[in-house]
């Protein structure tokens, strides 16, 4: 049976606020997703982190 992917939310570091949804591979990496994305409430690029549901 194939596993599910798991779905993230991305929170920006600077204005702490969700800005972007995805899926992520549980089976692959079990720590948590670190990328450098552009926040439009900070307006420029800030690194997202992965956030608890």
């Amino acid at each position: 049976m194939p596993r599910k992917k798991k779905f993230i939310k991305l929170q920006c570091q600077e204005c702490k606020r969700i800005n972007y949804f995805t899926n992520k591979s549980g089976a692959i990496t079990e720590e948590k997703l670190s990328l450098k994305k552009f926040c439009k409430w900070c307006k420029k690029h800030t690194v997202h982190n992965e956030k608890k549901k």
